[in-house]
């Protein structure tokens, strides 16, 4: 009898497992275009969407929107996944659910993030393994951001990449790079994109990638802004927390995991890198939204299968960390918003614009591929090649960062009617969930104003923008602004974004991006012989200039070589200079 009942109970247990593995084997109706193609290829445009709109159809928690169209003509798809069926932003924030953004294919030949969702969404709403990631939090997949790049396809668009067997291109239709263009947004693409994130402001952001690099056993990597560029409280969640908890369940799940990282000299031995990113970046963005952000890379040279697999591993681990704490997320991005208000327009703290990294370092054993180093006949410099031997190499890990720049922050930035709609400058602004008002009537401020000097443009285009860096003086007058002169108060919870694309000396500014590249041009020039005759008026009318112009000729060779540049020194101190060039035409309320 006791043989019976262990048996019994054998059976009933083998009977449970097989009932279980029926119930969640994939319908063949469901598999992707990747697991049909035995995980070697990437389904088209086309067909990805279709596999997306299926799921939305198939489930009453799914629907698909279309949030934009490409220079191509082709529609920019969102899948919203939401228990409650809030698929509208206002619907979803009433919810208290934390929203995840999850975007794919904004490099379109990296494109491991669009399968990977593909799969573990038929998890969430088909198969329902993993139904409870969306107890309490709110998912919007956008399938694919890159969508004209996504279908020029081909078998060649990634030399260093392994698989999928045919894949997209890096840039747009336009050949912009859309992880260039967070913060200037010219692509029409990355329009539609920033109006769906500031309409939804999710709670956390991924953006899925395939790294370049050195080989090395590491599957995937990432990268979070986690420094003191961003509210303490949520670096500390990210650091001690998060990333704990999704490197162990990365891990686990038999992916090998580690931050992203450069390295710091020639040789590993040397030391390795983390680091800081501007607001142009995905993730760096969001954290400038006082959000969360994760770029996931996967590494180039692991076999598609392995890098769709752990991308949808980490994917998996983040929604499941915060939707077993979902109040946690919430409560610290309120936090940061009021913090952001508080520190940086109302306490007038100093507002971090670069961070560089320190000489503090950890150990960190790196877990790499042996390399062979030859001298090459063909390049005339060094050849190296990974073996398959694995090594566990000693090294040190920097990545502890202080503020290298920063600015005060104004209670205000006025910008002329005409320079606001100047390449739509305030619809680029408006687009970043910046609030934005105009005078109705003539209004007198107290303003400061910067006028620039030692500018030095770039000597290429970048991202089709000749960039500019320049140096500046500052000084206050008191001006009568007209009515329709814009103006943007900086007590608004995006005022770090207000900040990166109004102040000159921010990386990601519009000055520095070349939105105002006229401001530098002359467009009044003297005849000699005229300035001649106004120059010795000049000096009689004033002997001291007559000392400053020779104290300038005994110290400067080649100015006093130039008879142009002599001229031109009376010239610039002259009533007939243009008092407009080279000053900045958005101005600065400090009181």
């Amino acid at each position: 009898m006791k043989v019976y009942k262990i048996f019994f109970f054998s059976f009933l247990v083998l009977l449970f497992i097989t009932a279980v593995k029926a119930q969640t084997k994939t319908p063949e109706n469901w598999l992707t275009h990747f697991e049909k193609s035995n995980f070697l290829e990437t389904a088209k445009y086309d067909e990805t969407m279709s596999y997306f709109k299926k799921l939305a159809d198939a489930s009453l928690y799914a629907k698909m929107l279309s949030f934009g169209v490409s220079p191509q003509g082709r529609k920019l798809y969102c899948l919203v996944v939401s228990k409650d069926k809030a698929f509208i932003p206002v619907e979803a924030k009433k919810t208290g659910k934390p929203i995840i953004l999850i975007e794919n294919g904004i490099h379109s030949g990296e494109i491991e993030g669009k399968d990977a969702s593909m799969i573990l969404l038929r998890e969430i709403l088909i198969t329902k393994v993993k139904e409870n990631l969306i107890d309490n939090t709110i998912l919007l997949v956008v399938p694919i951001f890159s969508v004209d790049a996504h279908e020029r396809f081909g078998s060649y668009h990634r030399i260093n990449q392994n698989g999928p067997t045919e894949m997209g291109w890096r840039t747009t239709a336009q050949n912009i790079n859309l992880n260039r263009d967070w913060t200037k947004a010219d692509a029409p693409e990355m329009k539609a994109m920033l109006n769906l994130f500031s309409s939804w402001l999710p709670d956390f952001f991924i953006d899925t990638h395939t790294t370049d690099g050195a080989d090395y056993q590491y599957a995937i990597t990432y990268a979070m802004e986690k420094y003191n560029n961003i509210f303490a409280e949520t670096g500390n969640w990210i650091k001690n927390k998060l990333i704990p908890y999704f490197e162990k369940k990365v891990n686990e799940d038999g992916f090998l995991i580690t931050q992203y990282f450069g390295f710091k000299g020639y040789k590993i031995e040397d030391g390795i890198t983390g680091g800081s990113f501007s607001p142009r970046f995905s993730h760096s963005y969001a954290s400038a939204q006082n959000r969360p952000g994760l770029l996931i890379e996967t590494h180039m040279m692991k076999p598609y299968k392995e890098r769709v697999f752990s991308t949808k591993s980490l994917l998996n681990a983040v929604i499941e960390f915060v939707n077993n704490d979902p109040d946690k997320i919430i409560n610290l991005n309120k936090q940061a918003d009021v913090d952001a208000i508080n520190r940086y327009s109302i306490n007038k703290k100093y507002l971090p614009l670069a961070l560089k990294l320190t000489n503090a370092n950890k150990p960190f054993t790196f877990k790499g591929f042996q390399s062979v180093r030859d001298s090459s006949w063909l390049s005339g410099g060094i050849w190296t090649r990974y073996t398959n031997e694995k090594v566990e190499i000693k090294t040190n890990y920097h990545d502890e960062m202080v503020i290298s720049d920063s600015v005060s922050v104004p209670s205000k930035y006025l910008i002329p009617e005409e320079w606001g709609t100047w390449d739509g400058l305030i619809e680029r602004i408006k687009l970043h969930g910046i609030e934005v008002k105009q005078l109705t009537d003539p209004k007198k401020f107290i303003v400061t104003i910067y006028r620039f000097n030692n500018k030095k443009f770039a000597n290429y285009s970048y991202e089709g923008h000749q960039r500019v860096i320049t140096d500046y003086d500052s000084y206050t007058d008191t001006v009568t602004m007209p009515k329709g002169t814009f103006v943007i108060n900086t007590d608004q919870r995006a005022v770090k974004i207000i900040v990166n694309l109004l102040e000159p000396k921010a990386e990601d500014s519009f000055l520095q991006w070349g939105f105002f590249n006229s401001i530098f041009e002359r467009k009044e020039y003297f005849e000699s012989y005229v300035m001649e005759k106004v120059a010795r008026e000049m000096i009689e009318k004033n002997p001291e200039l007559k000392i400053e112009f020779e104290k300038k000729l005994s110290e400067d060779k080649k100015f006093s070589e130039s008879p142009r540049q002599r001229l031109n020194f009376f010239y610039e101190r002259s009533p007939y200079v243009d008092d407009h060039l080279d000053v900045y035409p958005i101005m600065r309320v400090d009181k």
